[in-house]
């Protein structure tokens, strides 16, 4: 509307308040397509998040704290579905800040009672604007922050509900509306999917475990020695089929073999070369009494002839025993060094030239190493996965090693090597393998004199 000015020209005239409501209706229609697009957009944004986690736990707290942001609702839950369906097995509440946490602190998560129970036995979506005066309420425990709304959504998985969606108060303090419920349920069928290709993935890694276990050998009765050995997968998605290996025996002449490696790759073909290249080397130490380097000379001689395996890393040590006493004899290729931790908790790192890795050039020699051992000494062989770390020198991670080694040296081997597993410096996305060997105590027994192998070292 206009009206004249004094010079003949128009201008607009202020619209009067039964106009202003018109207007303000006619806006907030423009502005829908707007929200809906934002709204879509985020919601495709969020069903593209939950399609990159692979972890369960991830991926149901991801569910909750997604459909909070679109519907910018306080506070979310998922609730988890026992197997008869009929109950929560597990409740994931997200939006309670620290002092609400505390107050809560004691009380039993919901299992299922109420109006919680309603959406378990009745999976439509749900809304209640006053959950206080509600027929179904069972009320809150005490400590439970008040909450007045509710938007419940059942999400199923491969046709069975799996778990319920719960959203409670909007931050602008109205009642969810049509158009929430219409982007949770959208969200609803995503998380599904998600859930099933999380559970999958677990089942997945679960097999490549039990096969990379079953090609990891139980260490046999090495007595008098004492040896221990453990493995852990990757957490890394896609890692956990791994290459990493270990081994030891007892030789024909009483000495004590111990074996560690890490082939390269993370699937079937590089768990499948190390058991490969572990059964063909103790093939080559039961051949004679040769120096590690020699055995690991003739290992990569023979993988080059007659596989393709691919490039492996490994450590070969041998405790053996002269008139003088014990020593360890090593060869390395590639790998990372030894670390031996005496009686009384003092550690050295076996720093020395190392040889190529196996499977890169077999022309070239292999040096040879030796340390002497007295009594009660612990060897520690290991994978890079127990100290690799890409935000921290290599050199700070195996000084952290040594320093848990040599703060539980007293337990049993079995022990530590579970403590050094658990507190390992890396960030635990590779594999891991640690083996501990411990010579008998040998009374009497002086320094180690130098190795006299019946070969020379090639």
């Amino acid at each position: 509307m206009t009206v004249a000015r004094d010079d003949g020209r128009r201008h607009p005239e202020f619209p009067r308040p039964g106009e202003v409501r018109d207007l303000e209706r006619i806006a907030g229609r423009i502005d829908h397509p707007d929200r809906a697009q934002r709204r879509m957009s985020g919601l495709l944004g969020a069903v593209l998040s939950l399609s990159r986690e692979l972890e369960l736990p991830v991926v149901l707290r991801r569910i909750v704290s997604t459909a909070m942001e679109l519907v910018d609702a306080r506070y979310g839950a998922l609730g988890v579905l026992d197997d008869a369906g009929t109950a929560l097995e597990e409740f994931i509440p997200l939006g309670l800040n620290g002092r609400e946490y505390k107050d809560l602190a004691g009380s039993e998560f919901p299992h299922g009672r109420g109006l919680l129970g309603r959406l378990i036995h009745h999976p439509e979506p749900l809304r209640v604007q006053d959950l206080p005066g509600h027929p179904d309420s069972v009320g809150f425990p005490s400590g439970h922050p008040p909450m007045r709304t509710l938007l419940g959504v059942a999400i199923s998985v491969r046709g069975r509900i799996y778990g319920n969606l719960y959203l409670c108060d909007r931050f602008d303090g109205e009642p969810f509306d049509d158009e929430d419920e219409a982007v949770v349920t959208a969200l609803a069928g995503a998380a599904g999917i998600a859930i099933e290709n999380a559970r999958l993935f677990e089942r997945t890694r679960a097999s490549a475990e039990h096969f990379q276990r079953l090609l990891l050998p139980t260490l046999p009765d090495l007595a008098p020695f004492s040896a221990a050995a453990v493995y852990r997968p990757a957490t890394a998605p896609g890692h956990h089929l791994g290459g990493d290996w270990y081994d030891a025996l007892l030789l024909p002449d009483g000495s004590c073999a111990a074996i560690i490696g890490d082939v390269l790759g993370h699937d079937l073909t590089a768990a499948a070369a190390m058991a490969q290249i572990r059964n063909m080397l103790r093939a080559l130490l039961y051949d004679r009494r040769t120096p590690p380097s020699l055995v690991l000379h003739r290992l990569d001689h023979t993988l080059h002839a007659i596989t393709e395996a691919p490039v492996t890393t490994a450590c070969l040590a041998r405790v053996e025993t002269d008139e003088d006493g014990r020593y360890l004899h090593w060869s390395t290729a590639g790998h990372l060094p030894p670390l031996v931790v005496t009686a009384d908790g003092r550690t050295r790192c076996l720093h020395a030239e190392p040889g190529l890795p196996l499977g890169v050039d077999d022309t070239l020699p292999r040096p040879d190493h030796v340390h002497p051992l007295t009594a009660g000494d612990t060897v520690l062989l290991f994978t890079d996965g127990l100290v690799e770390h890409p935000h921290r020198p290599l050199d700070a991670c195996m000084d952290e090693l040594a320093a848990l080694a040599s703060a539980h040296n007293d337990l049993p081997l079995d022990e530590l090597c579970r403590v050094l597993a658990d507190g390992h410096p890396s960030d635990g996305h590779d594999d891991l393998a640690v083996l501990a060997l411990r010579p008998p105590p040998r009374p009497g027994a002086g320094r180690a004199g130098p190795p006299r192998p019946e070969e020379p070292s090639g």
